[in-house]
């Protein structure tokens, strides 16, 4: 089921999308997303709430990637809203902007991660500022405390838009844009498929 709200004939009904979008080779294509995540390092998890079905969404520290830098991992408490959200719905979604306007968008399935291997590799000790020390010996925010756990988001598909200009060639572009009833070419905008993302992740893993 799509939407459509007009009938632009043999002309795009999207100039933007037609005149940014790239495809160029895969890996770079998944280095600029994989870096670009890097820079941000803070992303925003979208998970679906089981009694309403409504989306929310949590301000998220990157703790690591594994995949080829593909898949991404955060440290959280098991026990908070969240992890109810992913143990009904595995789907999820992380979104990464910077100041410039430049995002990415990747969708994909989570796992909740509890095993004590993985909690003490990917620990923090800046972690003790969300958990706390509960004083009773077990829940102190340390490596050993069973409520650190880690969310490994293995993604499906990616978007990402980053600039393909400078500040200055950006603004000549839309600039032209207004006067000429143009398109602007200012960004990357790629698309990375699931089918892609499988490749990259058993040629890099």
């Amino acid at each position: 089921m799509s939407f459509s709200n007009t009938d632009t004939g043999d002309k795009t009904a999207d100039p933007y999308k037609a005149t940014n979008k790239q495809e160029p080779e895969l890996n770079e294509k998944i280095e600029d997303l994989t870096n670009f995540i890097e820079a941000c390092k803070f992303g925003m998890m979208t998970t679906r709430i089981e009694s309403s079905g409504l989306l929310v969404s949590r301000c998220m520290a990157l703790a690591a990637k594994e995949g080829g830098g593909i898949d991404l991992l955060f440290h959280t408490n098991t026990e908070s809203g969240k992890t109810d959200d992913l143990k009904s719905d595995p789907k999820i979604n992380i979104a990464f902007l910077n100041s410039s306007g430049e995002w990415a968008s990747i969708s994909g399935e989570a796992d909740i991660v509890t095993d004590r291997d993985t909690v003490r590799k990917y620990y923090s000790p800046g972690l003790k500022a969300w958990l706390g020390d509960l004083g009773d010996g077990k829940h102190d925010g340390g490596p050993e405390d069973p409520r650190i756990g880690v969310i490994k988001v293995s993604a499906k598909t990616a978007t990402y838009a980053i600039a393909a200009r400078t500040v200055l060639g950006a603004g000549i572009q839309v600039a032209k844009g207004v006067i000429k009833g143009e398109a602007a070419n200012v960004n990357k905008l790629r698309e990375i498929s699931e089918e892609e993302i499988k490749q990259w992740r058993q040629s890099n893993s």
